[in-house]
């Protein structure tokens, strides 16, 4: 395993309450202002030998987006600005705004010293290159010195 979600609760909560309930998920609107910042929807995908992460983070500035690794957790933090004129007031709203953030486990078997990062179309994209050691590799299988064959009987 290359890698493990740190927020599997409160992620497969919203999952459910979006698919029960659509827009926004309640402990997003109930918690949002006690600190709570709902999870960044991630794919993740093998390629020959990297680990790739794609963060939806649609109308976030790459300026607003912070990526950290300490001590073999994979922290990604977006903040996204609600812009409103004076004189405005929602009637609808569905789009969520604020702080959100994905942290994920990097296993031993990554690089997390070499990890690159771009933003385009409203991704973030992390490439995190396997390590050497921990890529697949064939073994030689010999054979022992004075083997002899048995009859069958």
């Amino acid at each position: 395993m290359y890698l493990t979600t740190l927020d599997p609760i409160s992620r497969d909560f919203d999952r459910i309450v979006r698919r029960a309930f659509g827009g926004p998920t309640f402990t997003s609107r109930a918690l949002g202002s006690a600190g709570y910042a709902p999870a960044l929807p991630m794919d993740t995908i093998k390629r020959d030998g990297e680990l790739v992460l794609r963060f939806d983070v649609p109308g976030v500035d790459a300026e607003k987006i912070d990526v950290t690794v300490d001590k073999g957790v994979l922290s990604v933090s977006a903040t996204r600005d609600e812009e409103r004129a004076e004189g405005e007031n929602p009637v609808v709203r569905e789009r969520l705004f604020g702080s959100f953030t994905r942290r994920v486990r990097l296993s031993d078997n990554l690089n997390a010293d070499a990890i690159e990062a771009s933003h385009a179309d409203g991704v973030l994209e992390l490439r995190i290159p396997v390590r050497e050691e921990a890529k697949p590799r064939k073994i030689e299988i010999g054979t022992a010195a004075g083997a002899r064959e048995l009859p069958a009987e």
